[in-house]
């Protein structure tokens, strides 16, 4: 299994950046993928981003490119996200997800607030 860790969430102004984080741990090497989904209350977890193992794929909805960075470290374990230009659409709770050979894992979310 694989255990997913967040932080970085908070409040922040419309127009701000902000830079959440995720280490991973457990069965690394079932891993193919890593990334990070948001959800509203009320509403169904949407995607965000994501990168593969090797950081060489990287895809993103198509409300964040341009504004949204993925990353990963595989020396430190970590997947990062870095938010840029932020809009009050983008408060939510953000998961970051694994893919895997297995049985995808997912965090345990942090919230993010964007607002004046």
């Amino acid at each position: 299994q694989v255990q997913l860790v967040e932080s970085g969430g908070g409040s922040v102004q419309p127009g701000g950046s902000l830079r959440l984080s995720c280490v991973f741990s457990g069965s690394i090497s079932t891993i193919y993928s890593l990334g990070w989904h948001r959800q509203v209350p009320g509403k169904q977890r949407d995607f965000v981003a994501r990168i593969s193992t090797n950081g060489r794929d990287i895809s993103y909805a198509t409300s964040v490119k341009g504004r949204f960075t993925i990353s990963r470290d595989n020396a430190e374990n970590m997947v990062y996200l870095q938010m840029d230009s932020v809009r009050p659409e983008d408060t939510a709770v953000y998961y970051c997800k694994a893919w895997t050979i297995g049985r995808d894992a997912w965090g345990q979310g942090t919230q993010v607030t964007v607002s004046s």
